[in-house]
């Protein structure tokens, strides 16, 4: 049966005009932009065969462009539909921070580190540098590191900060093993950081680990 024939009640499109995105299983969303499915499968029993096949969303989805359109039913025109979707979400979630409102939402931030550090197979150390009213001004990459972990020196930490005029900093960095729980050597580099920021009054407001789910925050722990 095509998905046409489908009560309209279950039909992807209609379900997501009536109900909102939120109501669409995962598959039911990679379906929308699969438009269609291959031989013997509709486009959801299709995205629902991919999921299965690399045990999730975000596992599928953090394919390289040229990778995805290697897969079954994904040819070169969705996989750069589904590229786009992702780098369309990514800058929707940074585009805030990037107009320079003040930063509002502790989890905005720890949403926006995800976002931009989770994906990658290597650890990255990356500073969001912010103004007196708690506005972005600049977020940088610092330190890169192989799969194992990245050196991070608290002196460069502080001469950007001093660079930027910055009045607070958050923190983050990666997991790539998935495992976002601080480990003995972050927290020390938290109460470091901290320490070397105090003495040119720079604030440090949190300190993010990204890895699976959402990131841990150091402040909600109370080890800042």
């Amino acid at each position: 049966m095509h998905i046409r024939d489908w009560p309209a009640t279950e039909r992807p499109r209609e379900k997501l005009l009536a109900r909102g995105p939120g109501a669409l299983s995962d598959a039911e969303l990679l379906a929308l932009f699969l438009g269609s499915g291959c031989a013997g499968q509709d486009a959801v029993s299709n995205a629902r065969a991919l999921l299965a096949a690399h045990a999730g969303l975000r596992p599928l989805l953090d394919h390289e462009p040229r990778a995805l359109l290697r897969l079954r039913g994904i040819g070169p025109a969705r996989a750069c539909l589904l590229a786009a979707a992702l780098e369309l979400g990514r800058r929707h979630l940074a585009a805030g921070l990037e107009r320079g409102e003040a930063l509002t939402d502790p989890g905005a931030a720890g949403r926006y580190f995800a976002r931009r550090l989770r994906a990658l197979g290597h650890e990255v150390f990356a500073v969001l540098y912010l103004d007196s009213r708690h506005r972005a001004l600049a977020f940088e990459e610092l330190f890169r590191g192989t799969i194992d972990g990245a050196e991070v020196h608290p002196r460069i930490v502080v001469q950007r900060a001093l660079a930027h005029g910055a009045a607070a900093a958050i923190v983050g960095h990666n997991h790539p093993s998935g495992n976002p729980e601080p480990s003995a050597a972050d927290r020390a580099l938290t109460a470091r950081l901290r320490q070397a920021l105090a003495l040119v009054d720079v604030r440090l407001l949190d300190h993010f680990v990204v890895g699976d789910g959402a990131p841990t925050s150091m402040a909600e722990r109370g080890l800042l």
